[in-house]
């Protein structure tokens, strides 16, 4: 079984496709986006992992806590509830994507060590342009320093959640991917997760005006404390 790591508009859509046209079953419904619905006890189960990160104020949290402490047994209930109609299966390819998963991915880590793990990233000067459920992270119980600007939180929302992935241990199965590797490098992209799932898989259309879309915005969307992650993710800063 799989699952696709990434904030909401980081492009998992591509990828959701992509594993639906190869024969990867993603669940009973999906929604225009490829989710797997419905997904309000995943949700649940988000709000449930967040008691326990500790904000240290500003842009600092910790999530030490996350990896030693007993998971509920409420949490594990509701993530299975959530996964049933792919739990009740027996086939030899399926997962599932749902944006709000990320927020919970550290105790699923824990949950199903062997579950194959994809974490697709994309730029985050792209990834703000548009507004998504998780930009408010206090709708799951997520502390962090209130602001009125609507760019500004969705830029919190995507340094939280790359900051949450990065604190965890990796899986054995885990596989990086850029979004506009995905679109650019559109063949070679789907060799390493062919490589990955040990499948073959179908090749969907692309487009590349989706890449580099902050070009043409006239708000404001970039945020010093994006350097760090753009730089690790080979993403060129301002200046450059």
């Amino acid at each position: 079984m799989l699952t696709i790591i990434g904030r909401g508009h980081s492009g998992t859509r591509a990828i959701a496709q992509t594993l639906y046209a190869s024969g990867v079953y993603m669940g009973e419904l999906l929604n225009p986006t490829g989710d797997m619905m419905p997904p309000d006890r995943m949700y649940d189960a988000c709000r449930m992992i967040s008691r326990h990160v500790r904000w240290d104020g500003d842009l600092a949290w910790n999530f030490d806590a996350l990896h030693t402490m007993p998971i509920p047994p409420q949490f594990t209930q509701l993530v299975r509830n959530y996964l049933l109609p792919l739990l009740k299966k027996d086939l030899p390819q399926m997962g599932w994507k749902l944006p709000e998963t990320t927020l919970a991915y550290p105790w699923l880590v824990r949950l199903f060590p062997d579950l194959k793990y994809i974490f697709w990233v994309r730029n985050p000067r792209d990834c703000i342009l548009s507004d998504h459920l998780t930009d408010d992270l206090a709708r799951f119980g997520i502390q962090y320093p209130a602001t009125n600007d609507a760019r500004r939180m969705r830029a919190i929302s995507w340094k939280y959640q790359d900051d949450l992935v990065r604190a965890t241990p990796k899986p054995r199965m885990w596989l990086l991917v850029r979004f506009e590797d995905f679109v650019l490098r559109h063949n070679d992209t789907c060799r390493r997760l062919e490589e990955f799932l040990e499948i073959p898989l179908a090749r969907i259309p692309v487009n590349p005006k989706t890449i580099d879309r902050w070009k043409q915005d006239t708000g404001v969307n970039y945020f010093e404390f994006f350097a760090p992650a753009m730089r690790q993710y080979g993403y060129e800063l301002p200046g450059q």
